[in-house]
């Protein structure tokens, strides 16, 4: 993965996701949209996943560092 890859992909796990989600969860639930819960808890799984991918992913690129 190159540096600017996975600056593109820092910056929507750490920022972009967040506020979507909460941006969507306050929206779904005004229009009291039933399955709100449900669609924010896999939004910020996905979050997750990719933050986890990302932390593998620098920890490999500093390994190859030393």
């Amino acid at each position: 993965m190159s540096n600017k890859t996975y600056d593109v992909l820092k910056y929507i796990a750490q920022v972009f996701l967040p506020a979507l989600t909460v941006f969507v969860g306050v929206v779904l639930k005004c229009f009291n949209y039933a399955n709100t819960d449900i669609v924010i808890t896999i939004m910020t799984a996905f979050d997750a996943f990719l933050g986890s991918v990302l932390m593998i992913s620098n920890a490999n690129y500093k390994k190859k560092g030393e």
